[in-house]
């Protein structure tokens, strides 16, 4: 049983000790359940090892907050451990400290300011397919409706907005091939690649504001895949570039913009993921962010903020744990942060 009366920093280290690694969550979402399913003015759903609770005291406003159960595979860092202010061990940061101040938020604001939808979710850290909010979104979309949702992601205790969105994206070379001792009756596609790189090289990434934010992009190269064998001149080599694009793009924008950088190259399209506005304009945006206090930043990165900006939900990022930190084996939290990001989030659904 997961204790919800002992401090947030003992509660963090309790759930931190249930190992939970993506896929293998039933043991720490059963724990959340029960402990859930004790508090009256709570309603209690759950689809696989995703666990939702929800206030229904019929205020004007609903706000999510969510976090996922899951962590990497550990790293000889179990159990947890204290060293003054840090807590140590695998999931720490990344996010069972945020889990623990949602636990804590859920069982002890009763009757807050406004109706709160509490999500604890599996398999964040794996495939997109598997992501707990993906089916939950796919069966149950009514559990996520909100006016707004915070994604207790590590951010270190700073509000960041939206996410940028994500797209990998294959260049291919061709040549010809020949034998390499008599190279010159082919093409090396390898060599070819070089205009490529060069592009890649001189691109300046835009830094756009959106929404008050500034986002900073990347088109990198992320692999590369060529040759034969040996004694083969290759035709054929494949660049894979990774484009992390701003807010302010739609996917299709972000292909046409790939496809404009290598002009005259065939360019095909592996995966992608749209990104999320900041959607610090919503008044209830707006009352968090004078809760929490701080500069708001952009998010650097894709996370599920994107899910529900897909489904017309504003979010942010907000966390008590360093993401620099996220899936180290060193990995720790502060215990301050823990209780300054609770003291936050009281203040915001209670004043």
């Amino acid at each position: 049983m997961l204790d919800l009366t002992q401090d947030v920093r003992a509660l963090t280290a309790a759930i931190v000790d249930i190992e939970s690694v993506s896929g293998g969550e039933q043991v720490l979402a059963d724990a959340v359940e029960r402990a859930l399913s004790a508090l009256p003015h709570l309603k209690i759903d759950r689809s696989g090892e995703t666990v939702v609770a929800r206030t229904d005291l019929g205020h004007s406003e609903r706000v999510l907050i969510a976090g996922h159960l899951d962590t990497v595979p550990v790293a000889a860092n179990l159990p947890s451990r204290v060293d003054g202010d840090l807590l140590y061990g695998c999931g720490t940061s990344d996010m069972k400290a945020g889990v623990a101040v949602a636990l804590k938020l859920a069982a002890t604001v009763p009757a807050p300011n406004k109706d709160v939808t509490y999500v604890f979710y599996d398999c964040e850290e794996v495939e997109a397919e598997r992501n707990g909010l993906t089916r939950v979104a796919r069966d149950h979309a009514d559990w996520l409706l909100a006016d707004f949702a915070v994604l207790m992601e590590p951010t270190d205790g700073v509000i960041e907005g939206g996410c940028q969105g994500t797209l990998r994206a294959e260049v291919t070379v061709t040549g010809k091939r020949a034998h390499s001792a008599r190279s010159w009756f082919g093409v090396n596609a390898i060599h070819g690649i070089e205009p490529v790189l060069a592009r890649l090289k001189a691109y300046e990434p835009r830094r756009p504001v959106v929404d008050g934010l500034e986002y900073h992009e990347g088109l990198n190269a992320v692999g590369v895949l060529g040759g034969v064998a040996g004694n083969v001149i290759p035709d054929l080599c494949v660049v894979t570039v990774n484009y992390r694009f701003a807010p302010d793009l739609s996917i299709e924008q972000a292909q046409e913009h790939v496809r404009e950088v290598f002009d005259g190259f065939a360019v095909s399209f592996v995966d992608a993921a749209a990104g999320a506005r900041p959607g610090l304009t919503h008044p209830v945006a707006a009352a968090f962010t004078a809760a929490v206090g701080g500069t708001p930043r952009a998010k650097l990165g894709w996370t599920d903020v994107a899910r529900f900006s897909a489904l017309g939900v504003p979010a942010v990022n907000y966390g008590p744990g360093d993401p620099n930190l996220a899936h180290q084996q060193g990995e720790y939290v502060s215990l301050s942060k823990i209780v300054e990001s609770e003291r936050a989030l009281l203040d915001w659904l209670t004043k």
